[in-house]
């Protein structure tokens, strides 16, 4: 039986063809087979670098069926090259369908780094990079986007979205409503000609493409939700919703003796143990009276 071929991830260009790297050619040009999520906009590709490897199509609508096919070509041999139509394969794309199945086959993978427009939206946006998350694409059913929203209200890291131009005003309206008004940076056409990065805030945003019709490809990087502001708004909801006795009963039921109990009381509600001790005594005090 023949070696196993190797899948390579190949990352290209997302605007300016300068961005492939010297790497990226190479291997396009060794490998077997190309397996492009757009043939016609990587052929261009592949004219301008001079690569002649033979290509074939893998796309959203085959990945599963033709995943099957490129594994059964790589166990036999092959070396195939995964591009999507720009950026880094495997992101937000067909392409980790393929990584898995490979990876499941005993299959190795490699990936050739290159652009990739989320990262790069990232670390020019002035948001914090520290941490953050990547959700590609809002989905556009609106229970699925209501849940996924839900969970960004209370995220702490920085959000990476992407966004086409003719649903941007209603994204960015969505995204008022959902989170409030909080810092983004839009970042437009990401090395190309009409490159633009504006650190404003989603309001701000929201005003500026009602009067002016956005126009590329967009990625918003926006602000996460500030931790003290949840941890207070929790502790706010707890005092409001809770009496104080059930809140400390729930601690005592599990074992707790009281002054573990009140600690952890003391510290949902944002109080001093003493304080809590002085309010269950007046508690108590109203009980007995009454």
């Amino acid at each position: 039986m023949a070696d196993r071929g190797i899948l390579y991830l190949v990352a290209t260009p997302i605007g300016n063809l300068e961005d492939m790297t010297f790497r990226a050619v190479r291997v396009l040009r060794e490998a077997d087979l190309i397996a492009a999520e757009d043939t016609r906009g990587s052929i261009r590709l592949l004219n301008h670098f001079e690569i002649h490897t033979p290509m074939t199509s893998y796309h959203e609508y085959n990945k599963v069926a033709k995943a099957r096919t490129l594994v059964d070509k790589m166990l036999s041999g092959q070396t195939v090259a995964c591009v999507t139509d720009a950026g880094t394969p495997g992101i937000s794309d067909p392409g980790e369908v393929l990584v898995s199945m490979a990876l499941d086959a005993g299959i190795q993978v490699v990936p050739v780094p290159g652009a990739c427009a989320a990262v790069n939206a990232l670390i020019s946006s002035g948001q914090a990079t520290g941490r953050f998350c990547f959700e590609a694409f809002l989905p556009a059913e609106k229970k699925e986007r209501d849940a996924v929203l839900e969970e960004l209200k209370e995220e702490t890291r920085t959000i990476v979205l992407y966004e086409a131009p003719h649903r941007l005003e209603k994204t960015l309206q969505i995204l008022l409503e959902a989170l409030g008004d909080r810092s983004v940076s839009i970042c437009r056409e990401l090395t190309k000609k009409h490159e633009e990065i504006r650190r404003t805030t989603i309001a701000q945003a929201l005003s500026h493409c009602q009067v002016q019709e956005p126009r590329g490809e967009y990625v918003l990087v926006i602000a996460g939700a500030d931790r003290k502001e949840l941890i207070a708004r929790k502790q706010e909801a707890v005092r409001s919703e809770l009496p104080l006795k059930e809140h400390m009963q729930q601690y005592l039921d599990r074992g707790m003796d009281r002054k573990e109990a009140m600690k952890a009381v003391a510290k949902e509600r944002g109080m001093t143990k003493r304080e809590v001790y002085a309010l269950l005594l007046e508690e108590d005090a109203g009980s007995t009276d009454s």
